[in-house]
């Protein structure tokens, strides 16, 4: 009969690898599809809550940087346009880069403020403020 700690070291040896994702924010990933001439993404509220920023900031800043019409209608958003989906959350990281994520820490605890004719990016961890573009 095996004694403890050899169980032990067999039972730990085949046990799975654990991984473990530490990070809390986890950038999100549209979900949508092409219809016709058009592009729809099904999650686009859902998106910008996980952002925390206004669907119309992020609407804004999509349709300058994909240089097509777009409208939010019943909480999906409508592209003028074919798009593919990596080239969207291509742009989506871009936004979470300028207008969510702090320059100094790192975290996306960030509010989005405006100081007189600026926006100013405010961290609620760190307190820095630094303007976005």
């Amino acid at each position: 009969m095996e004694n403890y700690e050899e169980m032990l070291e067999q039972g730990i040896k085949n046990l799975p690898t654990k991984s473990v994702n530490k990070e809390r924010f986890e950038m999100p990933k549209v979900q949508g599809h092409i219809e016709g001439n058009k592009t729809i993404i099904n999650n686009f509220l859902q998106v910008a809550d996980q952002l925390r920023r206004s669907p119309e900031h992020l609407l804004k800043f999509l349709q300058r940087e994909l240089a097509t019409p777009g409208i939010v209608k019943d909480g999906r958003l409508i592209l003028g346009r074919k798009i593919n989906s990596s080239q969207i959350n291509e742009k989506i990281e871009r936004y979470a880069k300028v207008f969510v994520i702090c320059k100094e820490c790192g975290k996306p605890d960030t509010q989005l403020i405006k100081d007189g004719p600026t926006q100013v990016i405010k961290c609620t961890v760190c307190g820095a403020r630094h303007p976005a573009r």
